[in-house]
This record gives structure tokens, sequence and C-alpha cells, in this order.
């Protein structure tokens, strides 16, 4: 059973005009906490384990659910499942994007950037992740649109998730003599790699899908940015560049502390 289907679901599609409602639900006791859990085994998921946390929603009387990268939303006996976004109306806040960058934030300087094609514009000293198929035409788009952007350094972790054959084109792109631009070539342009002669020893590509299962990524492309936040989709140069612009106020920001 997916995680986002139920036996009971509640269809909210106007949630966020119940925001005017705000008020923090009362925290559940240990005892309540564990027999929502047990409601949840079987009607959410077939394994409690995968429920990272439990804990008052924004809006009086539900409570969040915490998915590995995702946020869902029911009352306190499970009865009942909320999809969708909160918005509080009066500061016009997503609360529940809000929980989701929280939550989905990484370590980005702790990433083996030694498995990533790396490409610069300017200076580069403003850094950006993707996690790419070769085959994915979202992530053409993406690329396409980041030449634009001034003093960027883009790292991209090859994930072969939509089909044997993006592992194969990953693998030639990866141990091209100039992987970068293999890379290049291939996601702007479509020209192919040089063919393999032999097995590729050196490949990361296994490695940065596991990495990626561990992000919660399940689709490209998606972007990391350097305060840990993510933006899991395809997006125009001039939403990147907000981004990056916030990254950097954010940088800026935990230096002064």
């Amino acid at each position: 059973m997916s995680i986002l289907s139920a036996t009971f679901r509640l269809a909210l599609p106007a949630l966020a005009f119940l925001a005017c409602t705000l008020a923090q639900a009362q925290a559940l006791t240990a005892a309540q906490e564990g027999a929502l859990r047990k409601a949840l085994v079987g009607r959410l998921v077939n394994d409690g384990s995968v429920i990272k946390a439990i804990r008052p929603a924004p809006i009086k009387g539900l409570y969040e659910i915490e998915l590995p990268g995702a946020v869902l939303y029911t009352d306190a006996k499970g009865d009942h499942l909320i999809e969708g976004h909160i918005t509080d109306l009066r500061s016009r806040q997503n609360l529940t994007q809000e929980r989701l960058d929280e939550i989905n934030r990484i370590d980005f300087a702790a990433l083996p950037f030694k498995d990533a094609i790396v490409w610069k514009n300017g200076n580069g000293q403003r850094r950006l992740v993707i996690f790419s198929d070769p085959h994915c035409g979202y992530c053409k788009k993406l690329e396409a649109e980041l030449q634009s952007i001034k003093d960027i350094t883009v790292y991209t972790f090859i994930i072969p998730i939509l089909s044997e054959e993006s592992r194969a084109l990953g693998e030639r792109i990866w141990c091209a003599r100039d992987r970068t631009q293999a890379y290049r070539d291939w996601m702007l342009s479509n020209t192919q790699p040089p063919r393999l002669l032999g097995m590729c020893a050196t490949s990361p590509l296994q490695r940065n899908l596991q990495m990626s299962q561990k992000f919660g990524v399940t689709g490209t492309p998606a972007m990391f940015f350097e305060d840990g936040s993510r933006l899991a989709s395809a997006a125009p140069a001039s939403e990147v560049e907000k981004r990056l612009i916030k990254a950097e106020k954010a940088d800026k920001a935990d230096t002064r502390r």
C-alpha cells in the first residue's frame, strides 16, 4: 500500500482556508501516540517504523505525521488523512513547506563531491548540487537554464533511476576522458558520449543512487543548496537564482552567530 493511500481519507483541497483557525493541538501522551501509530499501520503504512515522528499540527485537533521526505496530517484516532499544504493566510506562510524544508535539510558540506561532475560559471563562489538522470528531459531543460546563472559551481550526481539505459549512459559519461564535457555535450546538444571499450571500475553511480535514496530523492532533477535546502523539480533560472541568494543569506547569518 502506498504511503499516500489510506482506507479512510479526508479530501480537503481547500485546506489553506482553514488556517485562519490556527491553534496548537494538544500533545499526545505516550499511550495516545502508540495507539495512533498502531491505527496508522495497515491504514496508511505497512511498516510503522517509516513513521519518523508524530507531533501537533498548526491546526487544532490535527497531528503531523512525518514520513521519509513527506508530511501528512491526521486526527488523534487516525481515522482520517489529509494530504496538502497548510498556509497561514495572515502571514501567507506555507507552514507545510517550511516543515518539509526543515526535515529534508542536508549537510551540504559533507557531500562526496569527488563523485560529482563539476562545472562553473564566473568565479563559481555559489554552489549548487543536482541529482540527475541523463535520460531525464526535465534535467536537460534545467541544465540549459543554469547556463545563464553567474558565479556558480554546479555539482551533478548522476543517478540511474529511469532505466538500465540510464546506467549505461551515465557510466559512459563518467568514464569519458573529459567527463564534464561529455555530460554537458549530452545534456545541452544530445551529443553521444564515447563508447566504453571495457568496464569502468571507477563509476560512482551506485554510491550516488544509495545517497539519493538516503535523502529521499524519488525523481530528477533534485537540487540542493548550500543552506541544505532542496528544490525537488526543474525550475527557471530566476527561481534558482532566488534560492541561491536565500542560501547565501542563511550562510552569512550562520557565520555571524
